[in-house]
């Protein structure tokens, strides 16, 4: 007769728990915002919408206060998002969160699904040329294997 082994903690096996969806103001990340939130909806998760705030070197921004542009971009994301919650919150009913978090798209959005705990991420297709030559954010998720990733176009 074999010995049972505990059982071993394992993300999604009921339906995910934490769904990320990276937002940074495009088209193609508020519907991957609205893709993410229908998944949580009808999996009863949480949705957890992440703005990875860019970091210049200090000498790039040649004076500008990026800090601060950044930080009114992200104001601006939750705004826009409260707004739509509010229109909807007959229709839909999701529990949401918003977050922020600094470095480049993707090490930020690895570090958001990290810390969350995230079952799923779900992102926006590129919108950049450049992006067929060193690859998009979606495309090195995929590639990293660590979660379900969803691209919506």
């Amino acid at each position: 007769m074999t010995e049972q082994q505990p059982h071993q903690f394992e993300r999604g096996t009921d339906g995910p728990k934490v769904i990320v969806a990276g937002v940074d103001g495009s088209d193609s990340s508020m519907r991957a915002a609205a893709y993410a939130a229908g998944l949580a909806r009808r999996q009863n998760a949480t949705l957890a919408l992440v703005y990875v705030q860019p970091v210049i070197p200090s000498g790039a921004a040649l004076g500008v206060p990026v800090g601060d542009t950044t930080g009114e971009v992200a104001q601006e994301l939750v705004d826009e998002i409260r707004e739509s919650a509010e229109r909807l919150k007959d229709t839909w009913d999701v529990r949401w969160e918003f977050h922020t978090f600094r470095g480049d798209p993707y090490n930020g959005l690895v570090t958001a699904a990290d810390e969350l705990t995230a079952d799923a991420v779900v992102v926006g297709a590129s919108e950049s040329a450049g992006h067929r030559f060193i690859g998009s954010v979606a495309v090195r998720l995929v590639k990293a294997g660590r979660w379900p990733v969803t691209v919506v176009p």
